[in-house]
Parts: structure tokens; sequence; C-alpha cells
């Protein structure tokens, strides 16, 4: 008897289809990760030059050391997870439980202010020997990477459990998106009027009173991040669950794996696009002292942070659709040269003095309202990508699945994690390393316009030039160098959704 064809209809629900408990949960648990990662990211640098009084070039080599760990940690913990049974939440959804606390600890533990004698956590002696406090805070940063790790490993492969939808995909792409606004802003949009104390001396240039990060409010707040970072993971694995079966092969040869995806051209390209994204989104943390010490108003961070995710925000929920109806690549190729020429705009003419004199004659400084539109600009052609780049990723697992035979998402997100916390890398230290240069000096900061180096046009110069460089190379990969369209992707699509049912059939 002939096999009865599927009707248009039958094709478009989905097996796997997932609803708004799973999207709910997938959010909310991405606000739990950025709680972390965004307060430490954003702020753990100024803490530790200008609370703990670590010299900036110090502060980059920590940096560098736990990285080369991370070289070590993330295989680890990617064999770890791939090789472990599932357990009765599933394979990944369980560590949003078991590592949320550790985590939450973890991020606490980062901001104790040791030498702030206005704090109960004093220490004379820790104050009187710095080489103890840089000790001390490379450990409890390797301790908070650690931790980070044995949750965004999977965290990151969960969603490609969750369903093997393409269209549900791309809307938890668009929803850890979300989570990850919503997490970022309660840092960014509060943080900035938490954290920062005045001085009760005004800047000869802006007029402006000079502010200064305090280290017990900087604890207080990492306390508040920690804890609502336990809470938002616990109620997110509660609404989140596995529908596609994950491998537990503990034959996994996983040397074979990882040389076979640096093999492959779409793993290649999103993982140097992940390194490039993730690297200046921990670059755009230096921004805090480009607004501290060159415009001397700590509340452009909030002002800054509104025109980046602004964007986002509008275009949010078009989004999936526009990615269904052109694809992911076609889209973001298209959309982030924007990005590209309001960045490269903003490099030339923040650093042209006669553009300056020309355009703010009074003060003598890029004007801020201009360096706020060239935000907004970035961040419109930027959003695309930052919204379906989870998506991609999970293109790239289904890819290597196609290719191979061999499904391993654990193996693959820890490969593209790694190169994601190398952008990271590169940026907290190179960043630091070019604050040297600009002569920043974390004994007397929180002073205001710095001039007597030219240090606030230096570090101007540092947070416009390397943007420009990133979006560009970002713009690139999309239009020319990742190969999954949209026409490519749809057959690899049809061929594994048969391939699950088959093997969903034979199971049962």
């Amino acid at each position: 008897m002939a096999k009865k064809e599927k009707t248009p209809k039958e094709i478009n629900n989905h097996p796997n289809k997932i609803g708004m408990k799973d999207i709910s949960g997938y959010t909310i648990a991405e606000a739990a990760n950025m709680f972390n990662l965004t307060y430490v990211t954003s702020y753990l640098k100024l803490f530790m030059t200008d609370v703990l009084k670590i010299a900036p070039k110090l502060v980059g080599y920590m940096f560098i050391i736990t990285r080369l760990w991370d070289v070590v940690n993330d295989p680890i913990w990617g064999a770890v997870i791939a090789k472990r049974k599932p357990g009765k939440d599933g394979k990944f959804r369980q560590y949003l439980r078991l590592v949320a606390v550790p985590l939450g600890i973890s991020t606490v533990l980062c901001f104790i202010p040791f030498n702030d004698p206005n704090t109960i956590f004093y220490n004379e002696f820790l104050a009187n020997n710095p080489t103890w406090i840089f000790a001390i805070a490379i450990i409890l940063y390797l301790v908070y990477c650690t931790m980070y790790t044995a949750m965004n490993i999977p965290f990151g492969s969960l969603a490609s459990v969750i369903t093997d939808d393409p269209k549900g995909r791309t809307v938890l792409s668009t929803a850890r998106s979300v989570g990850s606004g919503v997490g970022g802003a309660v840092v960014t949009l509060i943080a900035p009027f938490v954290i920062y104390v005045g001085t009760g001396k005004m800047d000869p240039t802006t007029g402006k009173e000079i502010e200064v990060a305090d280290g017990g409010r900087m604890f207080l707040y990492a306390l508040l991040m920690g804890a609502l970072s336990i809470v938002f993971y616990l109620v997110g694995n509660s609404m989140v669950r596995e529908r596609v079966p994950a491998i537990d092969d503990e034959k996994i040869d996983f040397k074979t794996t990882y040389l076979g995806l640096f093999k492959s051209r779409p793993f290649v390209m999103i993982t140097i696009s992940g390194i490039l994204i993730s690297g200046q989104l921990q670059f755009n943390s230096f921004n805090a002292y480009l607004y501290k010490n060159y415009f001397t108003n700590t509340g452009l961070n909030v002002l800054g942070t509104v025109c980046t995710y602004l964007p986002m925000a509008a275009l949010i929920f078009f989004t999936p659709k526009l990615a269904a109806k052109y694809g992911k690549k076609e889209l973001c190729g298209k959309m982030s040269i924007f990005a590209a020429i309001a960045s490269v705009f903003l490099a030339v003419t923040a650093n042209n003095e006669s553009f300056i004199r020309w355009i703010n004659p009074s003060q003598g400084i890029y004007p801020a309202w201009l360096f706020m539109l060239c935000l907004l600009l970035i961040g419109f052609g930027y959003t695309f990508v930052s919204l379906t780049c989870w998506a991609v990723v999970m293109d790239v697992i289904d890819y290597q699945e196609w290719k191979t035979g061999v499904r391993n998402e654990s193996a693959v997100y820890s490969a593209y994690t790694f190169g994601r916390q190398l952008g990271q890398a590169v940026a907290d230290a190179g960043g630091l390393f070019l604050l040297q240069w600009a002569k920043y000096d974390s004994a007397t900061a929180g002073n205001g316009f710095i001039e007597a180096n030219g240090t606030s046009n230096k570090i101007m110069f540092i947070c416009t030039i390397i943007p420009a460089i990133v979006y560009t190379g970002v713009w690139l990969i999309f239009r020319f160098g990742y190969p999954l369209t949209k026409e490519k992707l749809e057959p690899i699509y049809a061929d594994l959704r048969a391939k699950h049912e088959a093997e969903a059939q034979k199971d049962a």
C-alpha cells in the first residue's frame, strides 16, 4: 500500500513545536545568565583598577591567565556534559538547577573590596600587600569562569533539544536575545546609579561633578545580581523541557570531533564571528572609562545602553519572520553593513580635531549626542546578527550532524563557546593594555578629565577604532564568508527531520 503523502498543514505542524511556556522559561534563564555575565564583564575591570587599585596591565595579564585555563576547562566540561547520561530533567536542563547556586556565589566573590576601609571586608594586611590582592583576584575570577562554563555549555546546547523546528529555534534565539536584553538592562541601566558616588570636585571643562566607583556599593550590587540569577535559573528550569533526544555515547572521539569542526567552513565562519561579536560586547565595557574620563558623565552609561539596544527592542518581534522569509545569513549579511558604516564614521570623526572644533567649538570635545546617534545606528545594523546568532549556531549543529551522521551539541557548543571566550579575553586584555598605553593611572582614577598625557583622547581612540574594525569584520563574514543560505539549509532540515522520525519509530 502506497504511503500517504503529508499535506502542507501536516508538514507545517512540526511534532516538536514549542509553546509560550518553553519560550518564557528560556528567556528567564538567559536573563539569569546576564545578571552574572553583564555585571562581571561590564564592571569587574573597573572594580579591579579603581577599587582594588590594580594596574591595568596586571588586570590584562589576569584575563590572559584565565583564558589559558579555559583552553583546558572548556573541552573538559564539553566532554563531561556530552558523556553524562540524561537525568529525569533531560541531558542539559538539569544544569540550570545544579550550577545556579555555585555560579551566583562565585559572582559575588569577585567583588569583595578587601582594601576598602569603609566596608566589613577591609583587611589591613591585604591593603598593604597588593600582590596578595592580585593573587586572590585571579583565583576568585578563575572560580567564576569555571562555574560560568559549567552553566553556559549545557544552557547553549539546551535550545537544540527543546525543539528541532527551524522556526521554533529562531524564536528561541530571539527569546534568548530578549532575556539577554532584560538581564543586561538590569545591570547597565541601574548599576551606574548605584555604584558611583560623587567626590565633591567639579570638572573644569564640563562643569560636572567628578564621580568614582565605590567598592562597598559594587559588592552589594553583585550580591543582588547573584541572588537574582539563582532565582531566575530555578524558575527557567521549571518551565522548559527537552523534546529532541540527545546522545550520551561514552565512546565519542572528541579529538576527531574537534578536528572535524575546524575543517568545517560553516563552523569556522560562525566561530570567527562569535569571537568578534563576543569580543565587541566585552569591549563595550570600556565605554565606562570613556564616559567617566572623557565626557565626565557616568549617566551616559545608561543612555549608551538605551541607544545600543533600542533598535533590538523595536525589531525583536519582526526578526523571526524576516529570518524565515529571507534566511538568517541573508538578513545578517545585508543589514550588518549599517553597523559597519556607522562605526567607521564614528572612528573617523571622533578622532579628528578639526571636525571636533567645527561641531563643538565651545567645549572642544566630541559631542555626546553625536556619539549616541552613532551607537543607535550601530545598534540597528547589529540587531539582526544579535537576535539570530544562536539560531545560526543550531544550524551549524544540524549541518555537522547531516554531514557526519553524528550529533554532538555539547562538543559543537563548547568549541564555539571557547571561541567567544577567546574574543572576550582578547577584548579584555587588549583593552587593558591599551589603557596602560593611554597612561591611565588606577591609583588616581576618578580625577575626571585627564589631559596631562592626552589620556582622555587616547581612550576615545581606543573606544572607537576597535568597534569600527569589528563591525566591518562581522559584515564581511556574514556577507561573503558564512555559506549556509536558506536554500542550502532547507533540504538539511528535511533530511534530519526524516532521520529523527525514523529513529523515534525504531525506538518505539
